[in-house]
């Protein structure tokens, strides 16, 4: 093969995206011979998509330095527009700006404008964006767009409004900031844009869409990101954030194992090249196991989540909750919200509003509260209505309103259930059965607290079960009565139970009962997690005070 034919095969390849070959054509050809600039600059990609991130910026560097022996200054310029867009999502702030300056320096040339001026003010309008100037940056947006209109350059107009979408966004003007995100992922899902741009957009809309409670699209712009991952299987770059938003959106939708899978995914695609995808594998990783009561090992997710340079909040506060330190949590929750942009306040919100009550702060879970209710009259989408909806009935519950608790909390409840929320929705239930007790109407509260006991329990959610369950024995206490704590346990469980009370040990209950030991110590953790104990004493207790123990 001559090295022309291999550069012919290799832009082949990359215009096929077949990534890996055009990678590997591409490079046999310049190391036979070199490549022209313009495929030195197709085999940086192709590096970069495939996760060799280090050869990618070096080969760039070369079509950078070959544009400029050739005295192609725009091309020049685009090569360090790009060489900056990524060292800037490699958190190298400095190396970033200095390709910058470098690609700024040369359009100062330019006896004409060019599209590549566009492309080098995406950095100031960034910087105007996350520094909280959403009107400065929806200025320099809109230059951007003057440019990649007026030289029909695909990659920059949707570059602009993507960032004109998100500006719009913070201004407060959703529904036309979604409209546009919309709009610009028509160009992308057309295959109308290079690949680099397109996946800058596709994982930056559904982080967008996250941002302001929009679970049905954010469902439905990950299933399209999936879907164009998929069609390029030796990608690497977004793949792992795509696999980040998968474990986001199992997570929510109770497909708790699911989401692990995914969440490990996305770990080994960040370490193979897609470091974007490092906090959103460990941190989804965390969520999981901190719901279903693995709180060491959440732990340990969290702090991997944190090497990102994001710190892992609400999380990390939630997980202090679950151990019992509220005040700690109170703590963290209030500086991170505190510190944090407008948008990720938001999500912080709902877990500021939980905290605060748990450390009997009702003003403060109050104010979280009605920051929750103007972001719902802002927005009004499903999500953000349940998470305030449920916010409201907690905070008017804490305050001794029951009857004006239990409106928001069944409305609350309802939206979790139509957007297939099974935690949050379950969590609602039982605070709803707590509404119903408080009153008097004990029927009610049993059968709420019952229903959301169970949901808990087949999620395998064990400090939420538990909580459930000791909300169930508060009621069963007060009347005296055993009847609900046997409907809690099966038929087995309560023999189980009743053998425990006697100081056998799962060894000889395993032998009287024929059942293996690892079968009884499944009905001992059981009994523990429907009935909100922690030790075989006090399951001993239990059974004897109820009238169990046979």
């Amino acid at each position: 093969m001559t090295a022309e034919t291999g550069i012919d095969e290799g832009r082949s390849a990359f215009r096929e995206h077949r990534w890996t070959d055009a990678f590997e054509i591409f490079r046999d050809a310049d190391q036979r011979g070199g490549l022209p600039a313009p495929d030195l600059d197709r085999l940086a990609i192709a590096e970069i998509l495939t996760g060799n991130t280090t050869a990618g910026l070096d080969t760039l560097t070369r079509a950078h330095e070959e544009y400029l022996v050739v005295g192609d200054v725009v091309g020049a310029a685009r090569c360090a527009g790009w060489m900056g867009m990524q060292l800037m999502n490699l958190g190298e702030a400095a190396r970033a700006g200095g390709w910058f300056a470098r690609g700024q320096r040369l359009v100062d040339e330019l006896a004409e404008p060019d599209a590549v001026q566009g492309l080098l003010l995406l950095p100031m309008g960034l910087g105007k964006l996350y520094g909280g100037d959403p009107v400065g940056a929806l200025q320099v947006f809109t230059r951007v767009a003057d440019f990649g209109q007026r030289f029909h350059d695909k990659d920059v107009s949707a570059l602009a409004l993507l960032g004109t979408g998100q500006a719009t966004l913070m201004l407060g003007h959703a529904d036309k900031g979604l409209k546009m995100f919309d709009e610009v992922m028509v160009a992308v899902t057309a295959g109308e844009l290079s690949p680099i741009p397109s996946g800058i957009i596709y994982c930056a809309v559904i982080g967008n869409c996250h941002l302001v409670f929009d679970l049905e699209r954010a469902l439905e712009w990950t299933a399209a990101l999936d879907r164009w991952c998929r069609a390029r299987p030796d990608m690497v770059s977004f793949s792992g954030q795509c696999q980040s938003h998968r474990a986001e959106l199992f997570m929510l939708h109770g497909a708790w194992a699911e989401a692990l899978m995914a969440a490990a995914a996305a770990q080994g695609l960040a370490v193979r090249g897609d470091p974007q995808a490092l906090y959103g594998g460990y941190y989804q990783q965390g969520e999981v196991e901190r719901l279903s009561g693995k709180l060491d090992d959440a732990e340990v997710s969290y702090r991997q989540a944190a090497r990102s340079g994001y710190e892992p909040q609400p999380g990390l506060a939630l997980l202090w909750l679950a151990r019992g330190n509220a005040l700690q949590a109170q703590a963290m929750i209030r500086r991170a919200a505190a510190a944090a942009d407008v948008a990720t306040r938001r999500n912080m919100l709902p877990a500021l509003v939980e905290i605060e009550l748990a450390a009997c702060d009702l003003e403060a879970a109050r104010q979280g509260f009605q920051e929750l209710e103007a972001l719902a009259s802002e927005f009004s989408m499903p999500m953000i209505r349940a998470v305030a909806g449920q916010a409201d009935g907690a905070v008017r519950l804490a305050d001794g309103d029951p009857s004006a608790a239990l409106k928001p909390l069944r409305e609350a409840w309802r939206l979790w259930q139509e957007l297939g929320v099974p935690y949050e929705a379950a969590r609602c239930q039982a605070l709803a059965g707590s509404a119903c007790r408080a009153l008097g109407d004990e029927a009610s509260a049993l059968m709420y607290l019952e229903a959301a006991h169970a949901a808990l329990l087949d999620l395998g959610a064990a400090p939420a079960a538990t909580w459930a369950a000791s909300l169930l024995h508060e009621g069963m206490l007060d009347s005296e009565a055993t009847p609900g704590t046997v409907g809690l346990l099966t038929r087995r469980e309560l023999e189980v139970l009743q053998m425990l009370a006697t100081g056998r040990g799962n060894r000889a209950i395993a032998g009287e009962l024929y059942l293996s030991e690892k079968t009884v110590a499944r009905h001992v953790s059981n009994i523990f997690l429907k009935l909100g104990l922690s030790s075989r004493s006090a399951a001993t207790s239990y059974a004897y005070e109820h009238g169990l123990a046979g």
